[in-house]
């Protein structure tokens, strides 16, 4: 297995310029064509949608928070110091959804935006970028990046779409001479279950998978890496069983995405209904006047179970 996967990554970092599913030698598609009819497209998408600046009055409203008679904490911050701030309200906006609250939903994609508004507004003082520049950066890359819409690149389905929109990120890199991987790019802060996920994506855009439609072989390498596991718990040796632990998770995580589950949604639900459960439980135990770690192993699965045929559920 290591020596494919050396041949593999071998290979992707010598990716041929030709892979992508367009032609490259057709000038109507190639990165630099592509690049050169951004300003032709960006006047067409602006010309259907004339709203206007975006989100002028956030913009001018965090611009006087920064101001010298502005708000003290306002004008503390830094970029360093939103990176909280960001990852925060990124969980309460996910959690919102989560919850299916549309009006939290609302008021949680709000404070995602301010944190976006805020950060350009501080690079924007130290003369660098500003909300504009950031708006027209991810304007350029949905227009390159989706050659099938803006260009006439084919794409008959999804997954070509994500194949063409690696393979051009491939290209930028290389004309960027960064680092050519097909799994440059992930943050290397991602929660670990999140960056499983991606990973295994990125690689399955070129071809380096399972095969799709039969899962019974997925199945299968599950069982071989629980069994696997067994073996290093009776042995003994933690770093061997935290390392089979991680085997079996990562394969979890791929059975999941030819599930076509999300890994990191379905483990959210799973956290939801034990903790509905969970809450079930205390209650019918304060109720029967019970201390929960004075109760018997079988008490505490009676309330358990009592619990589950009781509404604490996921709804």
């Amino acid at each position: 297995m290591r020596g494919i996967l050396f041949f593999f990554f071998s290979s992707v970092l010598s990716y041929p310029r030709g892979f992508l599913i367009w032609d490259e030698k057709d000038t109507n598609t190639d990165l630099y064509a592509r690049k050169g009819r951004l300003g032709a497209v960006r006047k067409q998408v602006k010309r259907e949608n004339e709203n206007g600046r975006f989100c002028d009055e956030l913009l001018a409203i965090v611009e006087r928070l920064r101001a010298p008679d502005g708000c003290p904490w306002d004008r503390e911050q830094t970029l360093e110091s939103l990176r909280t701030c960001i990852v925060e309200e990124a969980y309460e906006l996910t959690e919102a959804i989560t919850e299916k609250n549309r009006t939290k939903i609302k008021e949680e994609a709000g404070d995602l935006l301010l944190q976006i508004v805020f950060l350009s507004s501080i690079t924007a003082e130290q003369g660098d970028f500003n909300i504009a520049d950031v708006s027209q950066t991810i304007c350029d890359k949905l227009i390159r990046r989706h050659p099938h819409v803006f260009g006439d690149a084919p794409a008959a389905d999804s997954d070509d779409v994500l194949r063409n929109w690696e393979c051009i990120k491939l290209e930028e890199r290389r004309e960027s001479n960064e680092d050519l991987s097909v799994l440059a790019g992930i943050p290397s802060g991602l929660p670990p279950l999140l960056k499983a996920h991606r990973m295994q994506g990125k690689a399955a855009h070129v071809g380096f998978d399972w095969p799709a439609g039969d899962v019974s072989p997925l199945f299968a390498k599950l069982d071989e890496e629980i069994n696997e596991l067994r073996e290093a718990v009776t042995q003994g040796d933690s770093d061997l069983v935290e390392d089979e632990l991680g085997d079996l998770l990562f394969m979890a995580v791929n059975l999941a995405r030819h599930l076509k589950v999300n890994p990191d949604a379905a483990l959210s639900r799973a956290c939801v209904k034990f903790s509905s459960r969970f809450r079930t439980l205390e209650q019918t135990a304060a109720a029967r006047r019970l201390s929960l770690n004075k109760c018997s192993l079988n008490e505490l699965n009676e309330l358990w179970e009592h619990a589950k045929s009781h509404g604490g559920s996921l709804q």
